[in-house]
């Protein structure tokens, strides 16, 4: 079994019970040298003092979560989640970190329109994207489990999500691609290679699809190892297209949060050498 975790980097919100230098602290005893992080915790922080922290620490961080929510008809609601998302790549760029990823947001209430919705994506997409280019972040459309589509997200798969982004330079957009999201999808390795091809995969997630679901899916991520997904293959797909970036494990599961952060993360790093490469 291979021992190498030079391409593993832990999401944040993984080891939730960590504040932020106890992650940084970890991560460089464990020797893992990237992180994503997640907008509120860093906030809480402070941006360029979480900034100076982990590059004290010698980390990188491959990704910022979570930019989007751009689905609302409201002209003032709108108004508020493009300022917002402009934060985001602020934040991203004093981060260091070229990516910010994008959950696209529900339908709004009352609302059953899904291409509409689609569209108003495309629209704050087009004023978005220069804006993340200047300042060195590309914007990572991220689809989600179609279970999320009427809350959260009403891109469900990669085809989806590149028919958005290919609107625009992929040096602006690209896509996520989410083990835990669309390992269902038949479609997906040919999805995983259009993306490669046009230069759009910014970004490879892992966490393992576990069921039965609890009562509150969104905390309903597996350890790696534990449900239906086949990592490996997911891993040499993704990395037919050239792609050769961070692989970071993002889990949310309130029974990891539980546990001793220390112990959480030995095992991700075991279960990441056993299961994805």
């Amino acid at each position: 079994m291979s021992t190498d975790l030079s391409r593993l980097s832990l999401n944040q919100e993984t080891i939730k019970q960590w504040s932020l230098p106890e992650l940084t602290e970890g991560c460089v005893k464990a020797g893992i040298g990237q992180v994503g992080l997640w907008r509120a915790p860093v906030q809480e922080y402070g941006v360029e003092r979480a900034a100076q922290l982990v590059k004290d620490a010698g980390l990188t961080v491959t990704s910022l979560c979570r930019g989007g929510f751009l689905t609302a008809v409201d002209p003032g609601e709108r108004a508020r989640a493009l300022e917002d998302n402009r934060a985001a790549v602020d934040e991203a760029a004093a981060l260091s970190t070229d990516t910010l990823v994008l959950v696209s947001g529900g339908l709004p209430s009352g609302d059953k329109d899904l291409y509409a919705a689609r569209e108003r994506i495309a629209d704050a997409l087009a004023e978005l994207g220069p804006y993340a280019q200047e300042r060195g972040v590309r914007l990572a459309i991220e689809p989600l489990h179609p279970m999320f589509a009427s809350d959260r997200c009403v891109v469900s798969t990669l085809s989806q999500a590149l028919d958005l982004a290919e609107r625009f330079p992929a040096e602006q957009v690209g896509v996520v691609v989410d083990a835990y999201h669309v390992w269902w999808d038949d479609q997906a390795p040919a999805q995983i290679a259009r993306a490669g091809a046009g230069g759009r995969l910014h970004s490879f997630q892992l966490a393992d699809w576990i069921t039965p679901l609890p009562a509150g899916v969104l905390l309903g991520r597996g350890q790696l190892g534990d449900g239906s997904v086949d990592f490996r293959t997911m891993r040499r797909q993704v990395e037919a297209t050239g792609f050769d970036g961070p692989i970071e494990v993002e889990i949310f599961n309130e029974g990891l949060w539980a546990r001793d952060g220390a112990e959480v993360l030995a095992e991700v790093a075991s279960r990441y050498l056993e299961h994805a490469c």
